[in-house]
């Protein structure tokens, strides 16, 4: 039995299950495109720009997919800047994502498989991460890997969004935006080498195809051989990305965005635990639960998208977002029993999705009075399609791992397969009246699924079944700011989201569909002679019906599965941004979040598991602009994570202490040692630098936190 539980955990994203796969479709627009240092570059012309100075965000479209300033945006928004993910070179989204205020990362420990955090407490694996401004698409162990290499920002935007982007999570959206062909003539080729046995190449190149500048280009990509701090768990990946403007005037445009990667992890990556009577994890211990012999995990993904836009006049535009997707996996995993036993369990998954998504919406401007319009409206159709099977087989020598077999039933196989489509119709208006800003969104969304499984328990009962979801939503937003002359900006908004949960729950019926609505006040502040930013914010968040996984255990074995509860999260978050003149970068932020179970009635008033009430994070860099170290630059960092629970009951037991990560980065210029080494740039990033690793739990389950990594790496740029 207890492999069973180890195995759960095992062959699924942490917080996932194999019964389920995120519905609907949830559509952003923002591209952030900078330049080096605190150099504010935009591509003009091109769909959905943003703007970025350094550490600090300018503009976004984001909150409205229009190009509204953040300081003017009713609504939280935090942005992770080409600056910042140059500075502290993350290797996957939780790294990127870890001096955001509110969000929680590392609650499972140091995992290459797949990227998994909570934003106010709101797990968002797979509701609420977008790429480009469109869904990014998953199915139930299948998640697109992200490579920041490949980025030239995130944006987060709190607070429910599903009244303009559709159905998402109740607590806001991740859109990860993409490196775009630039209007001017650049290139870099990077090598990396560092823990773990790193070797990395990477290559960045792009700018004007053609004289008048109507074709531009990019093509990035990266090689990486590396392995992890845990035995049988590589970090291996190809990944090319390929993207190209056409600007055949200055009314029209076309980008199209591709990319294609491969990869390879192990399919286990955790520990033994230990377990009660009832089968709850009471602790982990140092020892893996895979052994090499049946331990791979490869995937491949790829999409092909393009961004459309043409301006009728001055007034009134059309743009329009369209993108394919597809993956194929396959994991292999085992586990022990104990860690005085080497004989345990092996499971095999095969899963593959296809997926279209495509947004379309006219863009008009109006003046009524003194009240001037800025109106959206729009319709978007996503389309998934998915088949996944996976089978168990148990061995007592770990030499001898028999392959499970699909066919046979003494395995016992599930397969599942899935249809999913979504298509909504939405408006917006942004009204301007002097220092006012009211925006107003209404949404409403047809969601259909078709839901296929065929699976044999333990007992050798085969069970078919088909269940079909027809769901229908209104969702609406509305949001007010104020928005002086000194830079202050006081304001206020209100939202309601909506998110179809396609699987069943523990007794076997059909999920119901996720309900959320937030309040939320806050105030910004810019700073009008420096380029500086402080925001802070109160919400109060309530979900119901939203999707939690957990071990189970019955007649038929153990594994994770999901279940539906209600909850409500509120608390305060505090975000201070800086790129100053004298080379000072800064990023200071706190959140405090009180999260409290409503229903079911068992853990009523319980803390949700892995979310801390208090966290903070401060990082601060120096760039020396001139003198004798001009070239070098020094930056270092500490996150805080306060206590929290390593499961919804709360047992004290496996409960996290509180504790603090500290991060360092340091590089230089070549070029002033000697100018014949222009361009040439070395740098060293560390992160946990002290190696503090204790154990974390998350949905009762044992991991431990990751340890020290260091990454050094030479760029020569012309």
């Amino acid at each position: 039995m207890l492999a069973s539980v180890s195995l759960a955990v095992l062959s699924l994203p942490q917080g996932a299950q194999a019964q389920g796969a995120a519905g609907g479709t949830t559509v952003l627009e923002e591209i952030s495109v900078e330049g080096q240092g605190t150099e504010t570059r935009r591509v003009d012309g091109a769909p959905g720009v943003a703007t970025n100075d350094g550490y600090v965000a300018k503009t976004t479209r984001s909150a409205t997919k229009t190009d509204t300033p953040v300081n003017e945006a009713p609504q939280t928004i935090s942005t992770v800047t080409q600056k910042q993910l140059d500075d502290r070179r993350p290797q996957n989204l939780q790294e990127a994502l870890n001096y955001t205020p509110g969000v929680r990362t590392g609650a499972y420990g140091g995992d290459p498989r797949f990227d998994s955090f909570f934003i106010r407490g709101v797990d968002v694996t797979y509701t609420g991460v977008f790429r480009d401004g469109l869904r990014q698409f998953s199915s139930p162990s299948g998640l697109f890997r992200l490579e920041p290499y490949g980025l030239e920002s995130v944006t987060v935007l709190k607070g429910p969004s599903s009244a303009l982007y559709g159905a998402s999570a109740s607590v806001g959206v991740i859109d990860l935006i993409s490196k775009r062909p630039t209007d001017y003539k650049f290139g870099e080729v990077e090598v990396q080498t560092g823990s773990h046995a790193r070797k990395q190449v990477s290559f960045d190149i792009g700018g004007p195809l053609n004289e008048q500048g109507t074709v531009l280009y990019r093509l990035t990509g990266l090689a990486r051989d590396a392995n992890t701090e845990m035995r049988y768990v590589p970090d291996d990946r190809v990944f090319i990305a390929p993207a190209v403007t056409f600007r055949p005037n200055d009314d029209t445009e076309l980008t199209i965005l591709t990319e294609f990667m491969h990869g390879r992890t192990g399919g286990s990556a955790a520990y033994v635990n230990h377990y009660d009577a009832d089968f709850n994890s009471i602790g982990a211990v140092k020892t893996q639960l895979a052994n090499g012999k049946f331990n791979n995990f490869t995937q491949d993904q790829g999409r092909v998208g393009y961004e459309f836009k043409h301006s009728f006049s001055d007034m009134v535009s059309i743009h329009q977002n369209v993108r394919g997707s597809a993956l194929t996996q396959r994991e292999e995993y085992n586990g022990r029993y104990s860690e005085l036993s080497e004989a345990g369990g092996a499971g095999l998954v095969k899963e593959q999705f296809v997926a279209l998504a495509a947004d379309t919406y006219l863009k008009t401007e109006l003046q009524t009075g003194p009240v001037s319009h800025t109106l959206l409206t729009g319709v978007d159709v996503s389309l998934l399609k998915y088949s996944s099977k996976y089978a168990l087989s148990y061995y007592s020598d770990p030499d001898e791992i028999e392959i499970p077999d699909f066919g046979s039933d003494a395995a016992t196989p599930f397969r599942a397969k899935q249809d999913q489509s979504l298509i909504g119709v939405y408006a917006q208006d942004e009204l301007k009246m002097d220092a006012w800003r009211l925006t107003l969104n209404g949404r409403y969304d047809w969601f259909d699924s078709t839901y296929k499984s065929d699976t044999t328990a333990f007992d050798g009962v085969r069970t078919k079944d088909t269940q079909k979801q027809n769901e229908g939503k209104f969702t609406g937003r509305v949001g007010l700011s104020y928005v002086t002359e000194f830079g202050l900006t006081p304001y206020v908004g209100y939202g309601t989201s909506f998110v179809p949960n396609p699987g069943t729950v523990i007794d076997g019926t059909v999920t119901k569909p996720t309900v959320g609505e937030q309040v939320e006040a806050g105030v910004k502040y810019k700073f009008p002679d420096a380029n500086a930013t402080i925001n802070a914010s109160v919400f109060n968040l309530k979900q119901d019906d939203g999707i939690v996984y957990a071990v189970v255990t019955d007649s038929s074995g153990s594994s994770n599965r999901q279940t539906q509860l209600d909850f409500r999260s509120r608390g305060f978050e505090l975000e201070g941004t800086a790129t100053l003149a004298n080379g000072v970068n800064l990023l200071a932020s706190y959140a405090y979040v009180d999260t409290k179970i409503g229903k079911p009635d068992s853990i009523k008033g319980k803390n949700l598991t892995s979310i801390p009430k208090h966290s903070f994070s401060l990082w601060g860099g120096y760039d020396v602009p001139d003198g004798a170290a001009k070239g070098l630059s020094l930056g270092a960092g500490v996150r805080y994570t306060g206590r929290n629970f390593g499961d919804n009951a709360n047992r004290s037991v496996i409960a996290n202490k509180a504790r603090a990560f500290v991060d360092a980065k340091a590089s230089y210029e070549l070029e002033n040692l000697n100018p014949k080494l222009k361009g040439l740039k070395l740098q060293l990033n560390a992160t946990n630098l002290l190696d503090k690793v204790e154990q974390v739990c998350s949905s009762n389950y044992c991991y431990f936190d990751e340890g020290r990594k260091v990454i050094a790496s030479l760029k020569y740029r012309w």
